[in-house]
């Protein structure tokens, strides 16, 4: 018997069901690699980003991932090279998917029982996935972000149910839009209410404000700090070396 249609198990109709010390036996994911390109270059370097989104609340296999991550990869590598683009999958698949194996020989109903008993015995992994949910992500020079979107719409056809390929705003993975992060990155700027630097931290960013630093860091010195001016800690030379103020900061970074 060969692998039943995903019709069987597209539908999220069941509580999760997950790989536990009682559920055992479950069989590694096809997909290994979620991450494939450029993942280590800096938020700085590629610009664009554009977004798989799922329309369905549905579960999508891990073959299927497997497959579009290939499919993604293969024609971003043709359009604008090996080192021009990140993608990332973001879905991560923990579903167990279990089958009840039916005998299909000669004399198999002699064998069987039918429906007693038919609790199946794990036979894949899936994700589960709502509606507007981010599915694959890729990064790219501003000029590639066209053949994102390409490799996205071509990336579709592995899954079941309905997507939308969607131009991101901001820049890179990171939640700032493009205008916002080059002037945080340049100076000081206004974010959501606070004040503060938009400071690279690998692929992603870190919104720096003067909110949440020691006492010692501006200087102050409380018992209930656990500070003392007299014997200082490495954390205290460190709030000593970055400065309260945000111009310091700025300066800095």
């Amino acid at each position: 018997m060969g692998r039943r249609p995903w019709k069987c198990s597209r539908y999220c109709k069941n509580k999760p069901y997950i790989k536990s010390r009682y559920c055992r036996g479950v069989p590694d994911p096809k997909i290994k690699i979620y991450d494939v390109g450029k993942k280590k270059v800096g938020c700085d370097v590629f610009p664009a980003c554009v977004h798989l989104l799922s329309l369905e609340k549905e579960q999508i296999s891990s073959e299927s991932l497997e497959a579009a991550r290939i499919s993604a990869n293969k024609h971003m590598i043709n359009a604008v090279g090996k080192d021009n683009f990140h993608i990332r999958v973001r879905l991560h698949p923990y579903n167990v998917i279990r089958i009840n194996k039916m005998l299909t020989c000669a004399g198999a109903d002699r064998l069987q029982t039918g429906m007693r008993g038919a609790y199946g015995k794990p036979s894949g992994l899936c994700a589960r996935v709502n509606i507007n949910q981010i599915m694959m992500s890729i990064r790219t020079l501003g000029k590639g972000a066209d053949a994102a979107a390409e490799a996205l719409r071509r990336a579709k056809f592995k899954f079941p149910g309905r997507q939308l390929v969607y131009i991101s705003r901001n820049w890179g993975f990171t939640p700032f839009p493009q205008e916002k992060f080059q002037e945080g990155r340049q100076g000081i700027t206004e974010w959501r209410g606070n004040t503060g630097l938009i400071v690279a931290d690998g692929v992603g960013t870190k919104f720096i404000t003067g909110k949440g630093m020691r006492l010692s860091q501006h200087g102050l010195y409380h018992p209930s700090s656990g500070d003392s001016k007299e014997r200082s800690n490495a954390a205290m030379r460190l709030n000593w070396g970055l400065g309260a103020d945000l111009e310091a900061l700025a300066e800095k970074f």
